[in-house]
């Protein structure tokens, strides 16, 4: 099957056994979960320190207890073709999460948050295990998950589990994870489960499609696991857990430039923009270097035909490193026409209502969001479609 992305929708499905049935779950991307587990009350309303603020908000799963029953095993490779076992991490504290392989909307969002509440809890993030299962039933191959693991810097931060589909399928349906394929792109359940060094499942979080709440969730799956851990070691990070505000297009904003002599770009009323989001890591499900440069005839085509000028915004919060597309766009080899932002608390994008990489985003002079497109199109593509909206 060919696709480039993974996208984000509402699936229709439920999530029975352990958890009782959960309904209203996002798949590989957006949507807040509408409840939690048969019987248990929602995520929100799961006691977490507690914190009102946390509990009202919407993008913020503070998880849903799972009665501490046994979580299925599994053998599996990693992304090195090594077997590997759940039992085999007995006495750790276990964060599995299931990952489309290939997906550019709310994986890369679970990915991040995993190993920042790892690194949160310091010297005692040793005793915590990353774990991934490949939740994408087209790239099952250890070079998928290699793929992936190397685009989002987790190579040697994680095992990202996978093999045959027919037990890829069979550990799904053990852990009630819904995967789906509707018009060549992948939806699941972007579950994350917490498992005790007694292999027990604890609790069960759902990624919601918010960049600016990365940060957030990862303390909250810190304080978790900090609460399994012996000890109970401090949390590096005492964030505010309460709503973030976003960035619109009608708010003036300077945002750093990507530019290696640093600087800063313009965003907010005052002229129409055509604004594109994207991530380096999209290097993996598409090449992203042509991608890049030939939007750089867009810019030519607007300065002959008055069309909107591109401006492109990074989404620092999920690369492997702030300094991530700063190398990548040294490393392109010719020079963009348009500037490059780096949005690294996810505001933007949230104001922007971006769900997915890449994301294109026509915004008018008064700062409304006149189009917006999910997918890379080619320059002549791009021009009619901004003419037309515009």
């Amino acid at each position: 099957m060919n696709r480039s992305r993974a996208r984000v929708a509402l699936s229709a499905v439920s999530l029975l056994g352990v958890l009782g049935g959960l309904s209203g779950l996002a798949g590989c991307g957006t949507g807040a979960p509408s409840g939690g587990p048969s019987g248990a009350p929602s995520a929100s309303a799961q006691p977490m320190a507690s914190n009102s603020a946390a509990m009202d908000n919407p993008d913020l799963d503070l998880g849903s207890s799972l009665g501490d029953r046994p979580a299925p095993g599994f053998r599996l490779q990693n992304q090195f073709g090594q077997p590997m076992s759940l039992s085999q991490f007995r006495g750790k504290v276990v964060m599995l999460g299931f990952e489309d392989s290939e997906c550019t909307t709310v994986c890369p969002l679970t990915t991040e948050s995993m190993l920042l509440a790892k690194q949160l809890l310091g010297a005692a993030g040793d005793q915590v295990q990353l774990l991934g299962i490949d939740a994408n039933p087209d790239a099952t191959s250890v070079a998928d998950v290699l793929a992936y693991s190397r685009a989002h810097g987790m190579v040697n931060q994680w095992d990202f589990l996978t093999g045959p589909l027919a037990q890829l399928k069979a550990i799904w349906s053990r852990y009630d994870i819904a995967v789906q394929i509707e018009q060549g792109q992948i939806d699941h359940t972007p579950a994350l489960f917490v498992i005790d060094q007694q292999g027990r499942e604890r609790k069960l979080y759902l990624t919601q499609m918010a960049y600016s709440s990365v940060g957030q969730s990862a303390e909250v799956l810190a304080d978790e696991l900090a609460s399994l851990l012996p000890g109970h070691p401090k949390v590096a990070s005492q964030q505010s857990l309460a709503s973030i505000a976003v960035q619109s297009p009608a708010a003036h904003l300077t945002l750093p430039s990507a530019e290696a002599g640093g600087g800063t770009v313009a965003l907010g009323p005052g002229q129409p923009r055509l604004v594109i989001f994207f991530a380096t890591w999209l290097s993996e499900v598409s090449d992203l270097k042509a991608e890049l440069t030939s939007a750089n005839a867009y810019v030519t085509a607007a300065r002959r035909d008055g069309l909107p000028p591109l401006v492109a915004v990074d989404e620092t919060v999920v690369e492997p490193s702030a300094q991530a597309v700063r190398s990548y766009l040294h490393g392109l080899g010719t020079s963009l026409r348009y500037p490059v932002a780096l949005d690294t608390s996810g505001r933007v994008a949230d104001g922007y209502g971006v769900q997915d990489q890449p994301w294109f985003a026509l915004v008018s002079a008064s700062g409304k969001i006149i189009w917006s497109h999910d997918g890379w199109l080619p320059p002549p593509a791009l021009e009619a479609a901004v003419k037309r909206a515009g």
